[in-house]
């Protein structure tokens, strides 16, 4: 694990997606955080040792699903899957595939494997799947403004986690989406789907893979905006911890009310045409009953741990 020092930096930005906004002023404790994400030979550690199975192996309470067909309640998870075509960019369904027996051992699905994939992020993983292994480490999530500080990299209010410029000198900084998505991948960062977690360059503070690759759990409830309380550095928030459980519900699916938390650091999905959230401002919703083929997590220690995970 790396240790972060405690202090104030600017969270958020108000110049790109409406959810980063506002940008202020936040004030964390110092804190440790896995230098890398949690690998699939460290979540097989994990599931060795106590057993556990994961939300994807298992078929969902259709009492959970009003309304859902009973042939889809089986064990499965979301998977990407290339379109061989361009497609439009507002049906996320022409690439995500809710594929039966998908889950963190056989990452495509049936067939598939993790063999040679032992240092990639584990995937297919849940906000509850997340909270038991951290239980198990004896380590905590992160809180967003945790995360984004550490991803930061010392580097306050820059755009990306390495300075100003995506790939600087042409150089891929991170595991992201080249070319149009999400039918066209260059791959001029060498990898299709997931990358080694130390495959790019770390950050100024030693921590690798906090941008691309895949996105990663926080403990923070979502909401469609930072909840500021002052924008002056002398009054900052200290150690804020999003938003409360009710207001994270997807407003569009009023008759589910699952919660939703934030996600943080895109994944290697994202694209300069779709879905720029390889910054540590960026954010995004994910219910937490939720497993997809590009959401991995890491765990933090606290000197003291009174930040629930």
């Amino acid at each position: 694990m790396v240790f972060v020092s405690g202090g104030t930096f600017w969270m958020g930005s108000d110049e790109h997606y409406p959810e980063e906004a506002p940008a202020h002023p936040v004030i964390v404790d110092g804190f440790w955080i896995d230098a890398t994400p949690v690998t699939n030979r460290d979540f097989a550690a994990f599931v060795d040792a106590t057993g556990y199975v994961t939300t994807a192996e298992i078929a969902p309470n259709a009492a959970d699903y009003p309304g859902a067909m009973p042939e889809m309640l089986r064990p499965a998870s979301l998977v990407f899957t290339q379109p061989d075509r361009p497609v439009p960019l507002d049906n996320i369904g022409y690439w995500w595939d809710y594929r039966f027996e998908a889950d963190w051992r056989h990452p495509l699905g049936p067939g598939s494997s993790i063999e040679g994939l032992e240092n990639h992020p584990v995937v297919h993983v849940s906000y509850d799947d997340v909270l038991a292994y951290a239980k198990w480490a004896g380590k905590s999530l992160a809180t967003e403004a945790e995360w984004e500080m550490a991803a930061r990299g010392g580097l306050d209010r820059a755009e990306f986690a390495w300075g100003h410029e995506l790939m600087p000198d042409g150089q891929p900084m991170a595991n992201t989406w080249q070319g149009n998505f999400p039918s066209e991948n260059l791959l001029e960062d060498g990898y299709l789907r997931t990358s080694p977690v130390d495959a790019f360059p770390a950050n100024g503070y030693g921590i690798f893979d906090m941008i691309g690759n895949v996105w990663e759990w926080t403990s923070d409830y979502f909401a469609a905006a930072h909840e500021v309380v002052t924008t002056k550095p002398c009054c900052a928030p200290r150690n804020p911890q999003g938003a409360a459980r009710e207001r994270s519900f997807d407003p569009a699916q009023p008759e589910i009310p699952i919660p939703r938390k934030v996600l943080k650091g895109g994944s290697h999905l994202c694209a300069p045409n779709y879905c720029r959230r390889y910054r540590p401002a960026a954010r995004h919703a994910q219910p937490i009953d939720t497993s997809t083929s590009h959401v991995g997590f890491r765990c933090v220690v606290r000197p003291v741990d009174d930040t629930a995970a």
